[in-house]
């Protein structure tokens, strides 16, 4: 992805539009052709709707996106132990206010197709963390970040697999089709940070699209 649609991306979701316009009115006509082909070319091959949320997820959280399917979602290297890279894997959710029966946020995500194996690689995986975030008709709320390996977060997990899978182990051919997950199930890990959050006037504008628990706790930050 070329460096303007990435700018582009980000003005769109997280700036006015009014903003935006005033940006795209000044770059050249090349520049804006070439920003267009790559939107069009990632559209094209990739029928996963959410690409996008996931990539601007992915950037605004400080990671480098990793475009192949194959591995987390995103990486950079640890600012704290040099040399040691860090992955992420991100979980976003858009909230679309013309739907017949509106949905709200409420810090979820999901695993599909999850197993034991899985759940077991990715507690190997040291470095890697969370990174669930909100978006509403497109435009980006929240993200949040915390390690993957946490107990509270792994046992829920695990909880859904032992459900699914009564003897404690996999089955050949067999999944979990959906390991979820939403607010109740980290905002208590101690390390969980919030990487991005609208403004307050923003969030509250928008606190009827979220479920008043995670309001209140995403509201907690403008309280310090």
């Amino acid at each position: 992805m070329n460096k303007e649609l990435e700018t582009i991306i980000k003005k769109y979701s997280m700036e006015s539009h009014k903003k935006l316009n005033n940006y795209l009115i000044e770059k050249s006509k090349d520049s804006l052709i070439a920003a267009l082909m790559d939107l069009l070319t990632m559209y094209i091959n990739d029928k996963n709707s959410s690409t996008l949320r996931e990539f601007l997820t992915v950037v605004v959280a400080g990671y480098k996106h990793r475009e192949s399917k194959i591995g987390y979602n995103g990486f950079k290297q640890s600012v704290f132990a040099p040399g040691r890279t860090l992955q992420c894997e991100a979980k976003p959710k858009n909230i679309n206010t013309n739907d017949k029966k509106i949905k709200k946020l409420n810090g979820g995500g999901n695993f599909t197709d999850y197993t034991f194996g899985r759940l077991k690689k990715d507690k190997k995986e040291k470095g890697l963390n969370m990174l669930i975030s909100g978006f509403i008709d497109g435009k980006l709320i929240y993200i949040i970040e915390f390690p993957f390996n946490s107990a509270v977060f792994v046992q829920h997990l695990k909880r859904q697999l032992l459900k699914r899978f009564k003897e404690g182990g996999d089955k050949k051919g067999e999944f979990l089709r959906s390991a979820s997950f939403h607010y109740q199930h980290f905002i208590e890990i101690k390390k969980l940070k919030i990487a991005y959050l609208v403004d307050k006037k923003e969030l509250e504008k928008h606190s009827k699209y979220i479920v008043k628990p995670f309001f209140v706790f995403l509201m907690k930050k403008y309280a310090k």
